[in-house]
């Protein structure tokens, strides 16, 4: 009451002047203001002091010398053979077309079998054979050979060459069934024909990732669940968090074949399958098998099966459109020496398997490009979902003894289909340093 009282007599005191100076025309008077000092505060960083790229170089440092020199001798060795290997299926493809091997290969199977579809199989099975025979003694090298020499090879021949036989098995058992079936397309659509055989190549690719872990794999090795434990129990938690449909874990007898780790979540369309492979339990500690299971993770997670399904699908597409153009090139300048007209005539056979062999040649740094970016994002998954970028960043090392650590900036864009030791340490770095005040980051130590 006292304060409404006050409030009336205010207003019944203020009224006469104000009425006064509405009579008057005075004008309005302004507000009074006030003059307010502000002065820009400093900014303060409260982020504790931890320098990623001193982390990094001093991870880094941990292989050197003979090691070093070794890794870096292996990987770039690969960049030739992929070349040599290229240069071997042209100069096998080329002596069958130049010597007129295809052409009395396929007038000799046409005198005796008289369905062309069954011609067909016959001359693709023939000619898997013969590409294989003569691509042996590089095969050997570079599976065999040069896998000794480096350290990287358990095997001995007998084992080795009952892997290589299996393979070839199975590449011969694809090949009869799939080539067929693309001449069939060719006949029946001619011009359009790279459409029907993209399409076709695209199915296959899609039936062999869904069948790969369930038929195929075990083919080449043991695989076992993993013994309850600490460890199983974190990684099934980590896939039931991540929605990954996995009731087990399977550890794979790699170290049969090899020293090298790995791990992988493979299937597609119900066929999922956590697999860790017994090198990387001997020689990583529980936290280094879980964040590269993190990683692995992240490709079913962010879909990269479908995502590297669908790209290259359309590089196959890009592949089928090239054969389509360079084949009529080629046909059209030197088919009369080769004793081959149309694109429907097996004898073409190697020509084509040239010519693609060619195309992902020049195609490499696409290809490349497009597993390094996924492999990219499963790391900085793995890295979010299992929070241990030291553990990320030491598992990261062990796979220098095949993978060459620092490389030029050009060098792995173009020649690189993972991201660098170095790139991927000093991620697990950066991520260190913006999560250094969380409580299950802080109080870990890295070399600096």
């Amino acid at each position: 009451m006292r304060l409404a009282f006050a409030f009336l007599a205010l207003i019944f005191l203020a009224a006469p002047a104000l009425a006064q100076e509405q009579m008057l025309g005075l004008p309005p008077r302004a507000a009074p203001t006030t003059h307010v000092e502000v002065q820009q505060l400093g900014i303060v960083d409260t982020t504790p002091k931890f320098d990623a790229g001193r982390a990094t170089t001093a991870y880094l440092a941990r292989v050197g010398g003979t090691a070093r020199a070794k890794s870096d001798a292996y990987f770039e060795g690969g960049y030739w053979l992929t070349l040599a290997d290229t240069l071997w299926t042209l100069a096998v493809s080329g002596a069958l077309l130049w010597l007129g091997l295809s052409a009395g290969l396929r007038d000799a199977i046409g005198r005796r079998v008289p369905s062309r579809f069954y011609q067909t199989a016959i001359f693709a099975g023939l000619y898997a054979l013969i590409a294989a025979a003569a691509q042996f003694p590089l095969t050997l090298y570079e599976g065999f050979i040069r896998e000794h020499r480096y350290g990287l090879s358990n095997q001995s021949f007998t084992a080795w060459f009952g892997d290589y036989g299996t393979a070839l098995a199975l590449s011969l058992v694809a090949t009869i069934i799939l080539i067929p079936l693309l001449y069939a397309a060719i006949r029946r659509a001619q011009n359009n024909w790279w459409l029907w055989g993209a399409g076709l190549f695209i199915a296959f690719q899609i039936l062999a990732a869904v069948i790969y872990p369930v038929y195929i794999a075990p083919l080449f090795n043991h695989y076992t669940p993993l013994p309850d434990g600490a460890l199983k129990t974190q990684i099934l938690s980590l896939a039931r968090a991540n929605d990954i449909p996995a009731e087990n874990v399977w550890v794979m007898d790699a170290s049969r074949q090899s020293n090298r780790i790995s791990a992988n979540v493979s299937g597609f369309l119900g066929t999922t399958r956590i697999t860790l492979n017994d090198n990387l339990l001997k020689q990583g500690t529980p936290d280094e098998v879980l964040a590269v299971m993190g990683h692995e993770m992240g490709h079913y997670v962010m879909g990269h099966m479908l995502r590297g399904l669908l790209l290259s699908g359309l590089l196959i597409l890009l592949t089928f459109a090239f054969l389509h153009w360079s084949f009529h090139f080629a046909v059209g300048r030197f088919g009369n020496q080769w004793r081959v007209k149309e694109l429907d005539d097996i004898a073409g056979l190697p020509l084509l398997a040239a010519l693609a062999s060619l195309f992902f040649l020049i195609a490499t740094p696409l290809t490349n490009s497009i597993v390094r970016s996924a492999e990219h994002q499963a790391d900085i998954f793995g890295l979010d979902a299992v929070r241990k970028p030291d553990a990320f960043a030491t598992a990261m090392l062990k796979l220098s003894t095949y993978r060459k650590l620092e490389p030029g900036k050009w060098e792995e864009i173009v020649l690189f289909d993972h991201p660098s030791g170095r790139t991927r340490v000093m991620d697990a770095m950066v991520w260190k340093k913006e999560h250094i005040r969380d409580v299950d980051i802080r109080d870990t130590v890295s070399p600096q």
